[in-house]
């Protein structure tokens, strides 16, 4: 595994890898990164201080001459575990895309903290921070220069994390709880698999009361696919087909008069009774409703699995523990932008 760790200045990038590294990764180096560089000699020496980190002399050092070189390195040891905060460019990270075992993270903080950590290093290394404002010049410049900005990278980040702690226990407890060295953030299981089709094909879905798709699912081979909306040849339901959908009804009202097949409803009409057999999955971003929870035990699915909850979980639950069909809730490793924030202690007598 090799993570990638990029953000603006002193966003925490580097306290993020010296952490993975007290967790077992390695750092991997380029020997000569692109560094934004000013007119003002002084000025150069306080951003290269917020570049500098803390060696351990103990651990051996591997820097490579190029990104090609750390890269080839890293793959031809992927199982291993790796980190680097030395990608610069688009193109070299396009590069690293492509490989199974890399993990891009991002890392922001607000502009103001930002500050106050840049300054609170100048102060270490004897130098006189800067004003705010020239900060602030600063990293538009590390961030959205044409050329060298490194919002090109955060963008195509797998992972961002919003780094507001206030000192490294907090950010280590943080991080912690994150698990960032999950696996399968790189590749994921089937449950996610089958899951993100079933989100992919909600998407699709003109239903103007609720988007939801679902997946079939035999011996990890998709039987069939659905989403919500109106039957084929009748006009959608983001363009008037379903009257109840359109006025707004409430949940549970009028649902005798929705022309809406349900996303459930749709997978099960498209694989037909005899593509469904024991050991048949069924895959779907929100629990299934009643009217859908007793087709599904009818046609013979042996599990229900749902990422999202509905407002009848509980009697879907019942009816299908009836009917023998297992149902679970999955909940896939979290990803998106994510607050790295320490987890919150319970309140008791002995911690008052």
């Amino acid at each position: 595994m090799l993570i990638g760790l990029c953000g603006g200045i002193c966003a925490g990038k580097h306290a993020i890898a010296d952490y993975l590294i007290q967790q077992g990764f390695q750092l991997l180096e380029l020997a000569d990164t692109p560094q934004y560089h000013t007119t003002d000699l002084e000025d150069d020496l306080r951003l290269q201080a917020s570049e500098i980190r803390k060696k351990d002399p103990k651990s051996p050092k591997l820097i490579f001459q190029d990104a090609d070189s750390l890269l080839d390195f890293a793959t031809k040891r992927w199982q291993e575990r790796w980190v680097t905060t030395d990608i610069a460019d688009p193109t070299t990270l396009d590069r690293f895309l492509l490989r199974p075992f890399f993990l891009l993270v991002s890392v922001d903080a607000p502009i103001g903290l930002r500050w106050k950590r840049f300054a609170d290093r100048c102060w270490r290394r004897q130098l006189d921070p800067p004003e705010l404002e020239k900060f602030i010049m600063w990293n538009d410049h590390n961030l959205y220069d044409q050329d060298t900005g490194r919002v090109y990278l955060t963008d195509k980040a797998q992972l961002r994390l919003f780094n507001s702690s206030t000192g490294l226990k907090e950010l280590h407890s943080a991080l912690q709880t994150l698990d960032l060295e999950n696996e399968q953030r790189l590749r994921p299981n089937w449950d996610q698999y089958f899951m993100q089709l079933a989100s992919l094909a909600a998407r699709r879905s003109n239903c103007m009361k609720r988007r939801v798709g679902c997946v079939l699912v035999r011996e990890s081979r998709v039987i069939s696919t659905g989403y919500n909306g109106t039957p084929r040849h009748l006009q959608n339901c983001n363009q008037g087909g379903c009257p109840r959908c359109n006025r707004g009804d409430g949940g549970g009202v009028g649902l005798s008069t929705c022309l809406c097949l349900h996303a459930e409803e749709n997978a099960l009409l498209e694989a037909g009774r005899e593509r469904i057999r024991e050991g048949t999955i069924l895959y779907c971003d929100t629990c299934p409703c009643l009217t859908c929870t007793v087709k599904i035990a009818q046609v013979g699915i042996s599990e229900v699995v749902y990422s999202q909850g509905y407002n009848m979980d509980s009697d879907s639950a019942a009816i299908l523990q009836e009917a023998g069909v297992r149902l679970r809730q999955f909940h896939p490793p979290t990803n998106g932008l994510i607050v790295l924030q320490a987890p919150k202690i319970p309140v008791t007598t002995e911690t008052q």
